[in-house]
């Protein structure tokens, strides 16, 4: 009963935003191989592998804003070799830690200096938000499965506090890839598959679907449902729209591109989705 009252108490002195994401943390345990977890290592590897077979950055998701970029080569197979090597780290379990903390540095580095300066040139622009938005997931996936495999009781970046905080990155994340779904609603219909009816509606649904997974996660409803529909639609999105023109094209670089980086984003989200692992899918409690 005093267990009881005082977990009652916490929910009455917190607010629900608050409260909701740290009832339902908990930390898997770190010998489990979740499947996000898998897949977010398969991509990562596989992003390697497209950077030294093919000797440049996937394209416009690692644009680099310099014209003549000094060393280019050693940089693009600096960048393969770290997707690789952290992708291959985080299936080995004495390595998992330090590989996915290493995974997670690259890909905030990534966002920091790739996506950041194009919202300050251009706050205006969805794009830029949606560009930094996506690897927003992917850093969220990552510090998810970090997070898993540190201490319970670790601050801010570790532990069930850091598992809270990569899903409200995510949280913050999802609205801008929604948003780009109304926003640019004609350009989002375009890679609706053509032998699907009313393109513009799978546009505004899956773009609402977006919004309504960061609803769910940050007010705690069903938030196991909500981050584990969200996975699956970003990978079926990845499926329908960008597995067809890499089979027509299985050589192109920009192909293998489009396809494996909407594939870390939905690996992303599967990570975040894998933290709840433990919890009811309707309600926001963890089971006993």
């Amino acid at each position: 009963m005093d267990a009881l009252s005082d977990r009652g108490s916490r929910r009455t002195e917190n607010p629900a935003w608050l409260a909701g994401p740290a009832a339902t943390t908990s930390v898997p345990a770190a010998g489990v191989l979740g499947y996000g977890r898998m897949l977010l290592a398969l991509v990562m590897i596989a992003l390697g592998l497209r950077g030294l077979a093919f000797g440049d950055f996937a394209g416009v998701w690692q644009r680099i804003p310099i014209a003549h970029l000094p060393a280019r080569g050693f940089f693009v197979h600096l960048v393969a070799l770290v997707e690789l090597a952290s992708g291959i780290g985080i299936l080995v379990p004495r390595l998992a830690k330090i590989s996915a903390g290493a995974m997670a540095a690259f890909v905030l580095a990534w966002m920091a200096l790739l996506k950041f300066p194009a919202i300050v040139y251009a706050p205006a622009m969805e794009a830029t938000w949606l560009g930094a938005g996506e690897i927003a997931v992917i850093l969220a996936g990552a510090w998810t499965v970090f997070a898993s495999l540190s201490r319970p009781d670790g601050q801010l970046l570790a532990g069930r506090h850091g598992i809270r905080n990569a899903r409200l990155l995510l949280v913050l994340a999802l609205p801008t890839i929604g948003l780009s779904h109304f926003v640019y609603a004609d350009i989002t219909a375009g890679f609706v598959p053509a032998w699907l009816p009313w393109r513009h509606g799978w546009a505004y649904l899956t773009g609402a679907g977006n919004l309504a997974a960061a609803v769910g996660i940050l007010f705690a409803v069903w938030p196991r449902l909500a981050a584990t529909l969200e996975a699956a639609m970003l990978g079926i999105i990845t499926l329908l729209v960008w597995l067809p023109p890499l089979l027509v094209h299985p050589y192109d670089s920009d192909a293998w591109s489009a396809f494996l980086m909407s594939s870390a984003i939905a690996a992303g989200a599967a990570a975040v989705a894998g933290s709840y692992r433990g919890v009811s899918w309707t309600t926001r409690e963890p089971r006993a």
